[in-house]
Parts: structure tokens; sequence; C-alpha cells
């Protein structure tokens, strides 16, 4: 049983900055790559970012390209989020997974093996 538990969300204004967390338990994720996603109301499912296990390779979704930073420590089982510059629309729930699959293969439609509960971010204007 593997257990990712998201925390980091809230309520910002546009321009401010926040950094959710995700933390993995049950074992470690050697074989596994982490990323996000995200789901704003009446949207489908956005990725938007995914980092290998050692970390030295990321991939970004273009609409947070030079805003976002994805990181992990794996002594702690723990994948990050920096999200800088927020906007109206960045405005979602955020969802942290795991998958097999190479990080640069992730997109909207990709199934990982696991999923988080999801933390909310919400950024006014």
């Amino acid at each position: 049983q593997v257990q990712l538990v998201e925390s980091g969300g809230g309520l910002v204004q546009a321009g401010d900055s926040l950094r959710l967390s995700c933390a993995a338990s049950g074992r470690t994720f050697s074989d596994y790559a982490m990323g996000w996603f995200r789901q704003a109301p009446g949207k489908g499912r956005e990725f938007v970012a995914a980092i290998s296990w050692s970390s030295l390779i990321t991939y970004n979704s273009d609409s947070v390209k030079g805003r976002f930073t994805i990181s992990r420590d794996n002594a702690k089982n723990t994948v990050f989020l920096q999200m800088n510059s927020l906007k109206p629309e960045d405005t979602a729930v955020y969802y942290c997974a795991a998958s097999l699959q190479h990080p640069r293969m992730w997109s909207d439609s990709t199934a990982p093996s696991y999923w988080g509960q999801g933390t909310q971010v919400t950024v006014s204007s």
C-alpha cells in the first residue's frame, strides 16, 4: 500500500507564491517518477510537472514554465512544487501522483499508479 498526501495549498493573491508538498508512505519510490496534476472547476485534468527519481530530469507544462519548479527529497520521500507568480488561472485542486512513465512522457492523459487526495489552491485577482 502506497499513500500520497499533499499539503501546502491555500488562498493567495495574484503574484504570490506557494510551495506544495507531497509526502509518500508505505514504500520508497526508486522506480517511480513523481509529479503533479491539477483540475479546475468544470475543467478536465491538466498535467503540471514531473520529475525523475534522480531529479536529473524534470518536465513542466508550457502553462507553468518559468513560474513553477518541481523538486524531490528522496530521503524524506517527498516531492515539492514551488509555485511563483501565481495567476487566477492557476486556481485548481492540485494532485500528487507517482508513475513508472518517463517524466517527459507525462501528459493530461497519463494514468499514474498512485494518486493523492489533492490540495486546493485558490488565486484571487
